[in-house]
């Protein structure tokens, strides 16, 4: 199993985490793991990107090749476009519909919206409207709706929730959980 993964955002919207939640159960699980973080301005809302890589396998790098992504998972539209050249052909789209508009020239969202239907395989809702119901984060929601394409178990990522918030409570472990099988059945 080789999962090459993309994830990507504007600061603050907990694009760093799914990374580690996702590393931590393929971890888990025995896989090999390999990820390179960019935080760009994450303070200013600012473009922020990691590529992780897991496999059975050994990974020598851990860029992933322009072209080669099997997932791109984005917690923003426009940045799920910027990020399109790294797609392999078969590869898919998974991305927060409701935009966050941080710049006076930000495309039309109808513009977005129209170039990411044209993908043979994309996945876009309004994650953060799900997660306010919720009172979760929009990026968990966007992890429930990855998990079917990462090939890692979705009873592993609940347990790497676990493992990672679960300093913070039973009810933030709890709203995390609720928010990944929002995300997983939104679709």
């Amino acid at each position: 199993m080789k999962k090459d993964i993309i994830l990507c955002g504007v600061g603050g919207d907990g694009i760093v985490s799914v990374a580690k939640i996702i590393s931590d159960a393929a971890l888990n699980l025995g896989m090999n793991v390999k990820q390179s973080e960019i935080h760009g301005m994450s303070q200013r809302g600012g473009s922020v990107f990691s590529h992780l890589r897991i496999s059975s396998e050994p990974i020598f790098a851990d860029v992933i090749p322009e072209g080669k992504a099997d997932i791109i998972l984005s917690s923003e539209p426009m940045e799920a476009l910027r990020y399109l050249p790294y797609l392999a052909a078969d590869g898919c789209v998974i991305t927060n519909s409701d935009p966050f508009i941080n710049i006076k020239n930000y495309p039309e969202i109808e513009k977005v919206n129209a170039e990411l239907a044209k993908l043979p395989k994309c996945v876009s809702f309004n994650a953060n409207q799900i997660a306010k119901e919720l009172n979760a984060r929009g990026n968990m929601v966007l992890l429930g709706a990855a998990a079917p394409y990462l090939e890692i178990a979705f009873e592993e990522l609940e347990k790497a929730i676990q493992n990672i918030f679960g300093r913070k409570g039973e009810a933030v472990v709890n709203t995390n959980i609720a928010a990944i099988r929002a995300g997983r059945d939104a679709k």
